[in-house]
């Protein structure tokens, strides 16, 4: 975990990059993770521009923990580090999809994604209940 500055300070992020950026008021914008060769989707976290910047720099994860108010780079404590293969912004600028190659899980639970314990509504091939549409 590295402790810097809060969301919204200055950054090393392009300016043309920063400017596109629609970020709520918190100065934050959503960067979902997925598993580049599968499209699996593997967990949700937070970017301000420094963390962006460093994601796109370094080569890994980097998210603001709102909890913690402090930067992580995703494996630094656990070993399981989400390598960028891409990233790309949504068509109105305020998701960041960034296309990983995750190593071990991408859960703080341990589990592979945080979206296979509590599953809402499945389809016929997860064995969850279908919906008649």
């Amino acid at each position: 975990m590295t402790s810097t500055p809060t969301p919204g300070s200055p950054s090393g992020l392009d300016p043309e990059i920063a400017a596109r950026l629609r970020r709520g008021a918190d100065g934050l914008v959503p960067a979902i993770a997925q598993q580049y060769d599968t499209g699996e989707v593997l967990m949700l976290g937070w970017m301000d521009d420094e963390a962006l910047h460093r994601t796109l720099t370094t080569g890994r994860c980097t998210y603001w923990s709102r909890s913690r108010q402090e930067y992580w780079v995703k494996g630094d404590t656990s070993g399981h580090v989400q390598w960028v293969k891409s990233v790309a912004l949504d068509c109105d600028a305020d998701t960041v999809l960034v296309r990983v190659d995750q190593v071990g899980a991408a859960c703080h639970t341990g589990d592979r994604t945080c979206f296979d314990a509590d599953v809402l509504l499945g389809d016929a091939d997860s064995g969850a209940p279908a919906v008649d549409q």
